[in-house]
């Protein structure tokens, strides 16, 4: 009596672990489209500091007004690498956010 139900349990538990592989496998054949991102850009000449801080990676408030102070201070920027002037600006950060800056 005990291998009545002890057969049919142990059938749908393989069955329960070899779905997911069969989806696996099925799922390889499926071209997925590719998802493109939008990069906004950022005109460090125009930008006020709220724009900065939540268009740029690693860029606070503080670094954020940072930058437009030079820029109110010095003029315009002639170009992106002039950014490593502002105080708190490395190369690692301008690397960072290169392409989504731009002076125009």
């Amino acid at each position: 009596m005990r291998n009545t139900y002890l057969a049919p349990l142990l059938l749908a538990f393989f069955a329960l672990f070899s779905v997911p592989a069969l989806a696996t496998d099925m799922a390889g054949d499926v071209p997925v489209p590719a998802v493109q991102a939008t990069v906004t850009v950022v005109d460090l000449n125009s930008a006020d500091a709220a724009t900065l801080q939540s268009s740029l990676t690693g860029v606070g408030r503080l670094k954020a007004e940072a930058i437009v102070a030079y820029r109110e201070q010095n003029g315009a920027y002639a170009s992106v690498d002039e950014l490593l002037e502002v105080k708190g600006i490395g190369k690692a950060l301008l690397e960072r956010n290169r392409e989504k800056l731009s002076v125009k």
